[in-house]
This record gives structure tokens, sequence and C-alpha cells, in this order.
């Protein structure tokens, strides 16, 4: 069992903080802010791609979590080297993200942590799946500009979307990942529903009113949202804040609604 840990994942830290394992954690990155009071206290080692690699070596944790998306793999390969336990997780889905949150839990969570915290998660991606009104509008999911990125179906934000009724316009563009595109391209894909993420680009007013400019159906109804960014790309507890959160956003309208 983990008594050590350093995160160098912020969502994955706030999980631990959720799930009463706070106190075994001793070294996260800059970016891992939630919960804020609780963080402020653990040192920071570094960011995601530029971690303190030697920093958290001398701290011998018993555990080191990490992502495959947002850590570079040579740092990893260190921390192993050093005879570091390194777990790279790498949710593509929602239900990865819920089975991670229950694979923390593994790490000592109490029963009582486990019905607070993973068992509200699980019933509320249970319930959104189940939902006999869930019907699909065409969403757009920029992730940055200059060049505009979207998300692709390899993606966590992609399933989340989908689980919340959005169908991905840019779904299959397989080339990338992350496809660039143009606001061309996005004026072709008609989507229903703009969604501005404030990271990892933090989207603003002015991103908006360039975005309803298009000729677009989310510019003629209004259905251009800011959004907190962490509802499509932290997992974990998050999740159930998240479905709250974007399924109104992506509800099915009728003709003149």
């Amino acid at each position: 069992m983990a008594r050590c840990i350093v995160s160098l994942v912020p969502s994955w830290t706030e999980a631990l903080f959720a799930l009463g394992l706070g106190d075994r954690v001793v070294g996260i990155t800059e970016f891992c802010v939630h919960p804020a009071d609780a963080v402020a206290r653990v040192p920071k080692l570094g960011g995601t791609k530029n971690p303190d690699v030697a920093g958290i070596i001398d701290l011998a944790p018993d555990l080191v979590i990490a992502n495959h998306e947002e850590n570079k793999r040579q740092d990893v390969e260190k921390l192993e080297a050093a005879g570091l336990r390194v777990w790279v997780s790498y949710p593509r889905t929602v239900r990865e993200g819920v089975e991670g949150l229950r694979d923390l839990a593994g790490l000592g969570a109490s029963d009582a942590a486990i019905r607070a915290v993973v068992e509200p998660v699980e019933a509320a991606v249970d319930a959104a799946l189940a939902d006999p009104t869930r019907r699909s509008v065409r969403v757009f999911c920029p992730i940055w500009r200059d060049p505009w990125m979207s998300v692709g179906d390899d993606t966590y934000a992609h399933d989340l979307l989908g689980l919340c009724g959005g169908e991905n316009v840019f779904a299959h563009r397989g080339e990338r990942r992350y496809p660039i595109v143009e606001l061309e391209e996005v004026e072709a894909s008609a989507p229903d529903v703009v969604l501005l993420p404030d990271e990892p680009y933090r989207f603003t007013e002015s991103d908006a009113a360039e975005i309803a400019s298009l000729e677009i159906p989310a510019a003629r109804t209004g259905r251009i949202h800011l959004i907190d960014g962490t509802w499509v790309s932290w997992y974990g507890p998050r999740i159930q804040r998240a479905i709250s959160a974007l399924r109104p956003l992506l509800a099915h309208r009728g003709v003149g609604e």
C-alpha cells in the first residue's frame, strides 16, 4: 500500500484528496490546483511536462502517479530507472476515468469515502447512458487556437461529449488525435453547439464573438458557451459535475426552440 505518493496528474491529485488520501501526497505539480487550500501546503515539483525528476527521486515515494498524455515518457523512464514505482494512467473514455478513480480508492480509501466519492460518479455515468431522452446534437469543442485545434474520437473529451449528448463534428479526422481545423471547416460542419473551455487554452468572450460571426446553427441560436475546461479534461470526482453541467448545454432542441 502506497504511503508516500507524488502525483503528476492534476485530476488524480484532486481525487486523492477527495478520497481522504491527501495526507499521503508529498509532492505535486504546479498545475495541481484543486482542492486549493489542501494543495497549497504540498511541495510543487515542476510542471507536468517538466517535473523536477531529481526532487521526486529525493523524496523516495512509494508511488508516482503519471499520465501517458500529460507527462513525458523520458521523465517516467528516469523515475523507473531510479527504482520508483510509476503508475501511468491513460483514460480515453469516461468509463476508464471512473475505473481509474476506483483504482486510486484501492490505495486505502475508506468504505465511507468510496460511497461518497466513487459511487456517485459511477451512478451519474450509468444514468447518463440509460437516459431514454438522450439525442445527439452536433458540437464543436476546440482546445486551442492559432491554430484552431479540436478533439478527435480517440480522446477522453470526445467520449464525454458523446455521453452528454454531443456528436463531435471533428470526431473522424483520423490523422491526429487533436485535429487542426480552419474556421471554414467549422462553418461546413454546422455545429448546433460550441463549447469553449478555459484550459488548456483560455478561450474568452472575444473568441466566442469570433465564432458567433460564423454562419453556423450555434451562432443563430446563441448556443456558444464559455465553459470550465476541467469539465472536458479532468477525470475522477469531477466527472459527476461535468455530466451535470454539460447535459443541459447539449440538450436537443426541437425546431423553433
